[in-house]
């Protein structure tokens, strides 16, 4: 049965040539920045995911589902669903299973501090990473002239 091989968070991830990149990846804690009464930025960040597909799963559509949710899966911040399929191409072993990376990267607004968790779905199959958003709240600097 296919499976979710691994699942993190990088500062940066992409897939060419059928390799995951990752920079700045298998981190925990998002640091929001900002001055006391401003409202803090969106926060870049990427999803890494890499797909085992078995022979016998080969050339058949996989739904995978990737969302970001607070802690109590009470909100979903942003949900992406993609269909997967892994064909048996020339020169492949007959047998041999087939990994499929995924990376997705986007600009998230975290609505408060707190527990996050990524949610990866490959049918009925889950996998989470959990991680937390804390705030450095920095007070403004007056100038004096």
């Amino acid at each position: 049965m296919a499976e979710i091989e691994l699942l993190t968070l990088a500062n940066h991830a992409e897939v060419q040539n059928g390799l995951l990149y990752m920079l700045g990846s298998g981190w925990d804690t998002v640091t929001r920045s900002y001055e006391r009464g401003a409202t803090p930025q969106p926060q870049h960040m990427s999803i890494a995911m890499s797909v085992l597909v078995p022979w016998m799963e080969m050339d058949q559509k996989h739904r995978v589902t990737l969302s970001i949710e607070d802690e109590d899966a009470r909100t979903t911040l942003m949900e992406a669903t993609a269909d997967l399929e892994i064909g048996r191409g020339e020169g492949r072993v007959p047998g041999s299973d087939s990994r499929a990376p995924i990376a997705m990267t986007g600009l998230i607004h975290f609505p408060a501090s707190g527990g996050y968790r990524v949610r990866a779905r490959l049918g009925d199959r889950e996998r989470f990473y959990a991680f937390r958003v804390v705030d450095n709240v920095t007070e403004p600097v007056i100038s004096e002239s």
